[in-house]
């Protein structure tokens, strides 16, 4: 295998990058953490969004069973098709687990992180996700080791699961209040029978709560996973990220429910929508104020492979593991060499983002109002995606203070939707739809066709930043709309500003 080309000119090189205001990732929002945090989540695609644009993660599927039911999930263990928690392609041993592990850390070599995270409950499953911790621990002691859970099984796990160095923990907290958690929980499974209401919600909650408490008490880094369902918990998750993070969690995930019928949860088949973007940004801006957020979730798969953002996992099914020839020792050093070369990048970039990054103190001095910008990327923090080919669009936010990562918005690639993609609405159609509240679109390449459609929505295509840095870029441009005078700020927001 050759060793991959990590510079700004390589079209193929790793997603992700964080900005100011965004998830806690860059220097300036680690700068008030301790070194041994930092070091922790620097390469850890989940937990940092600069990490996500270079390194790699994988989930593998040991863990079957679930001690919970939530309304959102419907779990599916013979699925290719769907992109979403709890569904999977084949569920794994843990020899067939570890097997694979060692297969994408030899051919994936950006990949840092290996997740147990379902179909079911990780600690639903204990004795299938310890054995393939431990064998890990032996085999690939550089992959870091990484829990999800709902929670209810955490604090009998703690002291296990910080035999096998798991310094990163997610639980999915989604209230801490009963009578919400009766909504969106119809039963647990606690001390050998199923108890259901505002009971089950009540035992659930105590259990999380206690689980973080431990977590943060032994050094592990905790993030929680949120689901917004509007009218249900939405109003409430600004109370569940003050008291988590009065408790410690290092990162709060807010995750709109995904709610399409064709999944077969009780939400989907009864009706319950999921949240707008625009209420998705405002409430995780509005849980901001309390804790960082992570804002670049894509929802993984339980078997998800790869980049944040793109899934592997066909490349590694166990009939192509038998057949793969592997040099483990080989891929190990090539693993090294290939992180070293990824810090080594990432290291120059802060050093020189200073110097590149376009002047914004002309932008503070005027009552300029903030743009929303989406990125059409391959990774690597570059604009290296063509219009046409992109499945998903980064949003920045440019303002007088500087840039901040929004979020992601999935779409349908404009060259390959045909001529329809249901409800009689085109590729292009989509796509426009999500964009929805963004005035530029930055790309590599943008065609004759959708120009016009992107510009009668609104929204301005620009390919004159193909190979730039992501920031870079978006203030470029955000600089030049202020010089032709179209960042006027609207009078309430000139008001405020004086």
């Amino acid at each position: 295998m050759e060793l991959p080309v990590l510079n700004n000119t390589a079209s193929e090189a790793p997603k992700g990058g964080c900005s100011a205001g965004s998830c806690g990732s860059t220097d300036d929002q680690m700068s008030h953490l301790p070194d041994s945090i930092r070091d922790k989540v620097k390469n850890h695609p989940c937990y940092s969004e600069e990490a996500h644009h270079y390194f790699a993660r994988m989930h593998v599927a040991v863990a079957p069973a679930c001690n919970i039911q939530c309304h959102y999930c419907n779990r599916k263990y013979d699925c290719s098709n769907e992109s979403r928690p709890g569904v999977v392609s084949e569920v794994l041993n843990p020899v067939q687990a570890v097997k694979k592990v060692m297969a994408v850390a030899a051919t994936i070599p950006q990949m840092t992180v290996l997740g147990i995270a379902g179909p079911g409950d990780a600690l639903a499953n204990p004795q299938r996700t310890f054995d393939t911790f431990r064998m890990l621990n032996e085999q690939a002691p550089d992959i870091k080791l990484c829990v999800s859970t709902n929670g209810l099984a955490l604090p009998e796990n703690v002291e296990e699961m910080c035999k096998y160095n798991i310094d990163h923990v997610t639980i999915t907290i989604n209230c801490v209040d009963p009578d919400v958690g009766a909504k969106i929980y119809p039963w647990i499974f606690w001390n050998n029978k199923r108890i259901k209401g505002r009971e089950a919600a009540a035992i659930l909650i105590e259990q999380q709560q206690k689980g973080l408490e431990m977590l943060v008490a032994k050094g592990v880094l905790v993030k929680v996973n949120s689901v917004m369902i509007p009218g249900v918990n939405d109003k409430h998750l600004e109370e569940v990220s003050k008291i988590v993070k009065a408790k410690g969690a290092f990162l709060h995930n807010v995750m709109p429910l995904i709610s399409e019928e064709e999944h077969g949860t009780y939400y989907g088949l009864t009706g319950q929508r999921g949240p707008t973007n625009e209420e998705l940004q405002a409430l995780q801006d509005a849980c901001a104020g309390d804790m960082n957020m992570m804002r670049h979730c894509r929802q993984c798969r339980a078997d998800a492979v790869g980049l944040l953002g793109e899934d592997r996992g066909a490349e590694f099914t166990l009939d192509k593991i038998e057949a793969m020839d592997i040099d483990y020792e080989a891929a190990m050093k090539m693993r090294a060499e290939v992180h070293a070369a990824i810090n080594e990048e990432l290291e120059s970039k802060h050093k020189a983002k200073e110097t590149k990054l376009v002047s914004i103190e002309g932008l503070k001095k005027e009552a300029t109002r903030p743009v929303l910008m989406a990125v059409a990327t391959k990774g690597g923090g570059v604009i290296n995606e063509h219009f046409g080919h992109a499945s998903e669009f980064l949003i920045y936010e440019a303002s007088g203070n500087g840039v901040r990562f929004i979020g992601h918005r999935k779409t349908i690639p404009y060259c390959e939707g045909g001529d329809t993609c249901g409800d009689g609405e085109s590729a292009l159609d989509v796509t426009i739809r999500e964009l929805s509240g963004c005035e530029v679109v930055l790309c590599s390449k943008v065609g004759y066709e959708p120009w016009g459609p992107l510009e009668a929505a609104g929204i301005q295509p620009n390919g004159e930043h193909a190979m730039e840095a992501i920031e870079d870029a978006v203030l470029a441009v955000y600089e030049e709309m202020r010089v032709a005078g179209k960042l006027a700020a609207e009078p309430d927001a000139a008001q405020k500003a004086a």
